[in-house]
């Protein structure tokens, strides 16, 4: 079957033109017809009678840019998709919640998921047809996107019957599961079935914590013995199972998966940050991209294990990871950018490899070998071709020891090696910050800047870092002035525009990052501004009947269904990390409302849980949190006096997640509007005091910190 060239095939600009998307303007001057997301698409489907052809993707996608080299800016193929479908561009950053709708179709159907994301969906927007990347034609990487669009006319032609009836079965399938497992009725006195009333306690943990020992790989850590991800959410569960239960293997994992991770390949040991995920193993061959959620989340697994630990390497790494942020991700007006390419010049990780001979040129024969030996460089290389899998000469820089064993095999002092090795990076940097640079995608997220205000926040109060608690203080002012208002939040900000209505990660992020913030700086605005960003979940998103939060707010454009997750991902969930809010906001005032949603949230998803804890590792850090022991600290004090600053540094050196902090002082009367219970705690014999109540109790209030932690303890 063939097409007839279309007379407007010589077009040279789509839809997109106008949008603020770097992914969409990426592909702006394809000879595809690309329409953005919106009513103009799906009404140009309903009159001409035509399919939807939907393509998602993210402007730093590897597998993205191949799909459009190889077919989106191909003439002939722009002219078929015109001809056949009405072609509908999405940034899954922009909207997550079309591209979460849609993943999980894929996923039906497939049974696994990924981008750039292909869905062919009816006028109405039920899909029938989904996948991931297609080559332009047949042959031994699968069916071409050619025979696809030529397959697709064949059955809306001539079979639509089939196509339609799929499509409704496919949505209704998808409604179903946004439905969850819960009875629709038998109400209980809170608003929820009284049936799901299930809890979740001390079994579901182990279960979790034995899941993911199970699946940890004992040679080269991380979980799975295939490609290896990040996924710190794993890792800040098992640091809590580890502090609530003193199982050491729980910390063991911990350290060797941060461990390797620092030394490997996912590691840009020059530039610093990680990449998204290595391809092998080993951890040493990476997807170069670098998202800025990785960041945020690795640099707060690393913060929290030097707490744990007081392992300084662990201070050093989070350090390295929030200088590329500042560095690299910064906005002038202080928000932060969302992500960089893999690709430069066309190739896939060609501005973070190196030849021997490039480093031997650079730092003379010495410095030279010396530098080669530690970053495992070598004359043939470590970096394989794509198509041929043959060594190209260039080198992905990883550790194959760590400092101490480096330093004994080539007879330097530790501190010297570091030495050594840090005035050679550095001039390494220097030369690479010459080459063309990856794309970096500027557009600035609510959700995932949250995230790294936590980073900021947990890290400038550990490490005493007043420039990260200002950098996150002026990520909350960018979020609040640019992305904010009257109570609702935006959830993307590009070249002076905000737009997309706000989803549940954007609040329950940014939520997150306040209460961190609050308790790094005790300015009790930033605790104001979260209860009053909760209560607009609990207004908007909150599914009344139920429990859970939707993904998307009830004044949010209607998509296909309203989903309620709480599994992670790369990312960890809305749910999961609002069920941690919920449960340390309660700690903070004494609301019902807010025990209610908890235990809602709670009965919600524990089917869910209970089936897969592993999955679900972000609830579980909350669940410990709930399980307790968990405390309320008050400290009544002036904040810079000497007995007060004794008190908060106590707490800050011991890993306690499961302590929430107030700070009471004289001049503070907002502290006392916001949590209702301070009013009659005041200082003892003269001194800064603590009062600490949690589970139930109450404890005696105390001027030693000795007292203080064995209280906690």
């Amino acid at each position: 079957m063939s097409l007839n060239p279309s007379p407007e095939s010589e077009k040279t600009q789509n839809h997109l033109k106008y949008e603020k998307s770097p992914y969409l303007l990426q592909h702006a001057d394809n000879p595809v017809d690309w329409y953005p997301w919106g009513d103009e698409a799906f009404n140009k489907a309903k009159n001409e009678d035509k399919p939807i052809f939907l393509s998602i993707g993210y402007s730093t996608c590897h597998w993205c840019h191949v799909m459009a080299r190889e077919s989106f800016q191909d003439p002939e193929i722009g002219d078929l998709l015109n001809q056949v479908f009405v072609p509908v561009k999405v940034d899954r950053e922009e909207r997550p919640d079309i591209d979460s709708v849609y993943m999980t179709v894929c996923q039906m159907i497939t049974g696994s998921g990924g981008w750039p994301l292909t869905v062919i969906m009816t006028p109405d927007l039920k899909p029938f047809f989904a996948g991931t990347y297609f080559p332009k034609d047949t042959g031994p990487r699968g069916t071409g996107l050619r025979d696809l669009i030529l397959n697709v006319k064949d059955l809306w032609d001539n079979k639509r019957g089939d196509l339609v009836k799929s499509a409704e079965e496919l949505t209704s399938s998808l409604q179903q599961i946004s439905k969850g497992p819960i009875p629709q009725s038998s109400k209980g006195t809170q608003g929820f079935p009284e049936k799901s009333r299930q809890e979740l306690g001390e079994e579901i943990l182990k279960q979790a914590y034995q899941s993911l020992s199970d699946n940890f790989d004992e040679k080269y850590a991380g979980f799975g013995n295939n490609q290896k991800f990040p996924t710190p959410h794993h890792l800040l569960f098992l640091l809590r199972y580890w502090k609530h239960t003193g199982e050491d293997s729980a910390l063991t994992m911990v350290e060797k998966t941060l461990d390797a991770m620092k030394k490997g390949g996912i590691y840009d040991h020059v530039g610093f940050g990680f990449h998204r995920y290595t391809v092998d193993r080993q951890w040493i061959v990476p997807h170069f991209e670098k998202m800025l959620y990785d960041q945020a989340l690795l640099a707060i697994a690393y913060t929290e294990a030097f707490q744990a630990t007081g392992k300084t390497r662990y201070r050093e790494t989070a350090e390295e990871v929030l200088e590329y942020i500042l560095r690299d991700m910064r906005s002038p007006e202080g928000g932060f950018y969302s992500a960089e390419d893999a690709d430069s010049e066309g190739e896939e990780g060609k501005f973070y490899l190196w030849s021997q001979d490039e480093i031997m040129d650079l730092l003379g024969s010495d410095e030279g070998t010396l530098f080669s030996e530690i970053y495992s460089v070598s004359e043939e290389g470590n970096f394989k071709d794509e198509v041929t899998r043959t060594k190209t000469g260039k080198n992905i820089l990883h550790r194959s020891q760590n400092w101490d064993e480096l330093s004994k095999k080539l007879g330097i002092s530790s501190e010297e090696l570091w030495w050594k090795t840090e005035t050679s990076r550095e001039k390494v940097f220097q030369t690479r910050k010459s080459r063309i640079h990856p794309h970096k995608d500027d557009k600035i997220l609510t959700d995932w800047n949250g995230l790294v205000i936590v980073a900021l926040a947990l890290a400038g109060n550990l490490f005493g870092r007043e420039d990260y608690l200002m950098a996150a203080g002026d990520a909350v002012k960018f979020i609040m002035t640019k992305l904010h208002h009257q109570g609702r939040l935006k959830h993307r900000w590009r070249d002076g525009e905000a737009a997309v209505d706000g989803n549940l990660d954007d609040y329950a992020y940014l939520i997150w990052g306040l209460l961190e913030l609050y308790e790094a700086t005790f300015q009790p605005e930033y605790l104001e501004i979260a209860l009053k960003l909760n209560q607009t979940l609990l207004e908007h998103f909150l599914d009344q009947d139920n429990g859970g939060f939707y993904f998307t707010s009830d004044f949010t454009q209607k998509i296909l269904v309203r989903q309620k997750e709480a599994y992670d991902t790369a990312l960890p969930s809305g749910n999961s990390v609002q069920m941690m809010n919920l449960e340390k906001i309660s700690l903070i005032i004494d609301d019902m409302k807010i025990r209610e949603t908890s235990q809602g949230l709670e009965s919600y998803f524990a089917p869910m849980i209970t089936q897969s804890p592993s999955a679900f590792t972000m609830f579980l850090s909350a669940i410990i949190l709930k399980v307790g022991p968990s405390f309320q600290v008050v400290i009544i004090g002036e904040k810079d006096s000497p007995d007060t600053q004794v008190l908060l540094n106590t707490i800050k050196k011991e890993y306690l997640p499961n302590v929430v902090l107030i700070l009471k002082s004289s001049d503070d009367s907002l502290i006392n509007q916001i949590t209702g219970s301070l009013e009659h705690k005041t200082m003892v014999n003269g001194q800064a005091t603590a009062y600490v109540c949690g589970n139930g109790t109450c404890h005696a209030p105390v001027n030693n910190p000795d007292d203080l932690i064995n209280i906690l303890k």
